[in-house]
């Protein structure tokens, strides 16, 4: 068996790890829905050797719950996503302090022990305090900042996660 020379390099290993994500948001407001899922889309280098890959386990417009008849199969199917989810995303647009489903959805996260991320929309004056009071942790409206952040959080919170 021969040695290798010191020209030859080790082939690097990556682990690539999945982390569900659940982006909150009003219908009524999907461009920062569309924003935050262009910016979780793909893989995200983590650090040496560690590639993530985000996996949107929300509601889009485009794909409704449709076997929900009552408000409460909607609800418990919501909640049902979020309990599947490592991190729940929510944007601080002031719509989320009147929105009963939002509400609903940071009830869900308490509920099932997961992390809220508050992302403060560019260009907001004012935040919504409901959001800001149920978040574990605020971010600004930078993928930069957003994308590790709800990665720290799916993390630390989440002690049976697995690399």
């Amino acid at each position: 068996m021969r040695g290798r020379s010191h020209h030859q390099k080790r082939a690097a290993i990556t682990v690539t790890t999945h982390i569900n994500v659940f982006i909150s948001h009003s219908w009524a407001h999907t461009h920062h829905y569309r924003k935050l899922c262009q910016w979780f889309g793909g893989d995200w280098e983590e650090g040496v050797g560690l590639s993530v890959e985000f996996l949107n386990n929300s509601v889009p417009v485009t794909d409704p719950i449709h076997y929900a008849r009552t408000t409460e199969q909607l609800r418990n199917a919501i909640w049902k996503r979020i309990a599947g989810s490592h991190v729940v995303v929510i944007p601080t647009g002031m719509y989320a302090t009147n929105s009963d489903w939002i509400q609903s959805e940071i009830d869900g996260a308490k509920i099932s022990g997961k992390p809220i991320l508050a992302v403060d929309p560019r260009g907001q004056q004012r935040t919504s305090s409901v959001v800001i009071e149920a978040a574990d942790e605020f971010s600004k409206w930078r993928k930069d900042s957003v994308v590790p952040e709800a990665f720290r959080l799916a993390v630390n919170f989440d002690r049976g996660f697995r690399f």
